[in-house]
């Protein structure tokens, strides 16, 4: 564990034990969940251990709490193998009255929640891991942060100058943690197996459903071609159809594979932002489809660098999904959400980061070119102009984070310009 990289999910964890009994770490499967448990823990169980596996389950069922001796935090991993762990975790944490004891992590698949009976409020705490954003992977030299962006400190830096080309396999390659030290070949195949492992097996061990793995793999390539766009259910039904020959299944069933993609963590939706607005300008509030990970669609869709930088619109929309990966991984360490708006008007912005102070600022996302800023920018002030500051606050900021740039600076009118190689929490 000499190479571990310093995750902002450490410090949520560290937080939370303060807090509480023990922390739940969520999130997609190899995003990094144990080996970040790992760090802050001082003792651990690794319930799938084929040496131990048999007599830890056995453990489980008639004396769980010698499960739970060692030193403390304890992490308990793939906890979801025994989900009777979780209230004899709740029971220990009443009992003793402590915070830190415990850190449950496990498979992105979840725990059967007909053998858990309580639901831990009170007693543990909940931390989602995602893929790494580029300042954790390296790519960012962090010489801007949102930190001071909030406080309206930011100043002119240089950005970790990148060419086309290496922004292209970073959106095909990921934040998957494994793949830092692999050869570019053998980085990029890693989310074509992630992919084929939730196509073939993940997507049905979920829930106990059994689904079709080829109907998995078209939906995942249709969501692909939607990424950060608000289309409905009845649209990726309709995408499907047009792009193969045989049936497709009900949108019901598309329901159901979308929600066991959630679950999985493999999708993650942005929700509408709501604001106070000087008219009665209708907001839509469908929410804009996202993968947890650029590289994800990639796959889905069989493409690699190459391809993106031969088609620079499709690029766009996975680059897109790169930088809201790295907002929500900055936001959750500033107790902050994103969220996207758009209205009838066809007015966009595609990522507001809302912190639970009130406090939020505006963030359009460009791969580069002045004139995709020019246009990120009037957006970004024709959506401040409709915001009522009577009954909420201004933003704090207005951002257009771009893919190659090698500066961030900030516009006469106020705007900042920021590479997303530049940008950290």
């Amino acid at each position: 564990m000499n190479d571990y990289k310093n995750r902002i999910a450490d410090y949520l964890l560290e937080e939370q034990l303060e807090a509480t009994g023990a922390v739940l770490i969520q999130g997609p499967k190899w995003c990094g969940k144990t080996t970040t448990a790992a760090q802050c823990a001082n003792s651990a169980v690794y319930m799938d251990d084929p040496a131990r596996k048999d007599i830890y389950l056995k453990m489980a069922e008639t004396a769980p709490l010698i499960l739970f001796e060692g030193a403390k935090p304890r992490l308990i991993d793939e906890w979801q193998l025994a989900p009777q762990l979780w209230d004899a975790a709740r029971f220990d944490i009443s009992q003793k009255g402590e915070n830190g004891l415990y850190i449950f992590t496990g498979s992105s698949v979840p725990a059967d929640e007909s053998k858990i009976t309580h639901s831990g409020a009170g007693r543990f705490g909940k931390i989602t891991m995602r893929p790494m954003s580029l300042w954790e992977s390296g790519e960012s030299n962090g010489s801007v942060s949102l930190t001071s962006m909030f406080d309206g400190e930011m100043k002119a830096a240089a950005a970790n100058a990148m060419t086309i080309d290496e922004l292209s396999f970073l959106i095909c390659r990921g934040g998957w943690p494994g793949t830092l030290t692999l050869k570019p070949k053998a980085a990029l195949l890693q989310a074509r197996n992630y992919v084929d492992l939730v196509v073939d097996s993940d997507i049905s061990r979920v829930d106990g459903v059994k689904r079709n793995s080829q109907f998995a793999r078209r939906l995942l390539k249709s969501y692909a071609r939607n990424q950060g766009a608000q289309v409905s259910v009845s649209t990726i039904y309709d995408d499907l159809k047009a792009h193969n020959d045989e049936p497709t299944l009900s949108q019901d069933t598309i329901v159901s594979y979308i929600n066991a993609l959630r679950k999985m963590f493999v999708i993650e939706d942005s929700e509408a932002w709501n604001p106070n607005l000087r008219s009665k300008t209708a907001i839509r509030t469908s929410d804009t489809r996202y993968f947890v990970d650029p590289s994800i669609a990639a796959a889905a869709m069989g493409v690699g660098p190459k391809d993106l930088i031969a088609d620079l619109n499709t690029m766009g929309l996975l680059f897109e999904t790169l930088c809201i990966r790295d907002l929500r991984v900055y936001a959750e360490a500033l107790d902050g959400k994103v969220y996207h708006y758009r209205d009838r008007s066809e007015l966009e912005c595609d990522a507001v980061i809302h912190l639970r102070n009130g406090s939020y600022g505006l963030v359009e996302i460009k791969l580069g070119g002045e004139t995709l800023v020019e246009n990120g920018a009037t957006s970004l002030l024709k959506l401040a102009s409709k915001i009522d500051t009577d009954k909420m606050k201004a933003p704090s900021f207005m951002m257009v984070i771009t893919g190659i740039g090698e500066y961030a600076y900030r516009r006469d009118d106020g705007i900042y310009v920021v590479p997303i190689s530049a940008l950290k929490q």
